[in-house]
Order: C-alpha cells, then sequence, then structure tokens
C-alpha cells in the first residue's frame, strides 16, 4: 500500500434522487491515509444542493459550475473545477449514478497506486469485484477515455462486452496529469474515425 491521499471529483446536474442514494457510499470509504469527495453541481434545478448540504461532512466538499456556456463542453469544464480543487496525489474521476462496490474501493486502488503507475480504467462488475486497467502513461488512455460509444451503455450489459467496448466505470490518474487526461473527454468523435476508435479499443482490450 502506498497510502496516498485520493480525491473522488464527480459532476452531477439534477441527480437529488442519485445522490441521495450513492454519495453515502462514497462518504463512507474505509481508507486511512485520507480522502476527499468533490462534488460539482453544474447548476441543477432539482433538490441537488439541498441533499449536499444534509450530507455535509469533513470528506465532503462542493462547488458548481455557473449557467450554460455554449461555447465550452460544460462536462469538461465542471471536472476541471474539480480537479483544481483538489488536494490529493490521486484523483478519481467517479459518476454518481455508479456506487462503488464496498467501503474498500478506495483502499483496493490504492495497491496501484506505484511509481509505474499513470492512470487507471476501473470497471465494476456484476458481482461487485473491480477489474482496472493499468496506464503507464497517460496518453495511452486516449482511445478509449475519448471513445464516444463510452457515454452509451445500452445494450451492453455483461461485464465483458462492457470492457471490451472500454464501457468504464471511474477513471483514476495522478493529480498532477489530471488536466492531461480531460482533454481526452468530450471529443467529437465520428463517421470513420468513430469505427476505428471502436475497432482499437476492442483489439486492446483483448490482448489486456
Amino acid at each position: 500500500m502506498t497510502g496516498m491521499k485520493i480525491s473522488v471529483v464527480m459532476t452531477v446536474y439534477d441527480n437529488a434522487r442519485e445522490l441521495e442514494a450513492n454519495l453515502p457510499v462514497y462518504l463512507s470509504q474505509d481508507y486511512a491515509p485520507g480522502y476527499e469527495v468533490i462534488v460539482v453541481d453544474k447548476s441543477s434545478t432539482d433538490d441537488t444542493d439541498d441533499v449536499l448540504t444534509r450530507l455535509k461532512c469533513p470528506q465532503l466538499y462542493t462547488t458548481f459550475l455557473p449557467k450554460p456556456n455554449l461555447m465550452v463542453s460544460r462536462q469538461r469544464m465542471a471536472l476541471t473545477i474539480g480537479v483544481k480543487a483538489a488536494k490529493g496525489e490521486w484523483v478519481v474521476f467517479a459518476d454518481i449514478n455508479t456506487p462503488p462496490p464496498s467501503a474498500q474501493w478506495l483502499a483496493e486502488l490504492d495497491e496501484y497506486t506505484t511509481t509505474q503507475t499513470a492512470a487507471m480504467l476501473g470497471y465494476i462488475k456484476t458481482n461487485g469485484d473491480v477489474k482496472l486497467q493499468l496506464f503507464s502513461e497517460v496518453n495511452r488512455t486516449r482511445a478509449i477515455v475519448g471513445k464516444t460509444e463510452r457515454r452509451q451503455a445500452n445494450g451492453h450489459k455483461g461485464s465483458r462486452l462492457r470492457y471490451l467496448r472500454g464501457k468504464y466505470d471511474f477513471v483514476a490518474v495522478r493529480s498532477k496529469q489530471a488536466h492531461d487526461l480531460l482533454r481526452y473527454f468530450e471529443l467529437d468523435i465520428r463517421g470513420w474515425h468513430l469505427f476505428s476508435q471502436r475497432l482499437r479499443v476492442a483489439c486492446y482490450n483483448l490482448t489486456h
């Protein structure tokens, strides 16, 4: 165990129900080195703010992204705000719709935060186990992280097929390289380029 502090970053928009159900799991991790959960609210219109206020605790930090600016990717901008607020040596980009499989989730990730690892992609299996892809360089994650199809989960419920398609559940990266990885989020991939990305990801995941 390397014992590094971890910052979990997530964005929400009108996710009051999901926060109520899943945020307590993120806030109850059994991880001695310490962690924080940073929630960036993209100007929700539901009870998101009330839920975040009610769940406030030392591990939780909340901030917000102002009203829409159509000239920028709001998701990438919100995550950038989260990274700037992060104090951990590692940043985990998580999804409030997918809770951690157990209270040992961060402790399990910590086992792989070695000097040889720059980034990890995580897949949560139906039985609660976590499968990790380890990368020695952040740029090696580009094809999977940037693939448009990763946001389309319909028809890909099986853990094996989701893995082959690159439908990861969370991303972990060294904080000093988090901004480099964010460049791959929300890429506009279409046509032949999208097909070649799908093929590249499937071939990579078949051999790793």
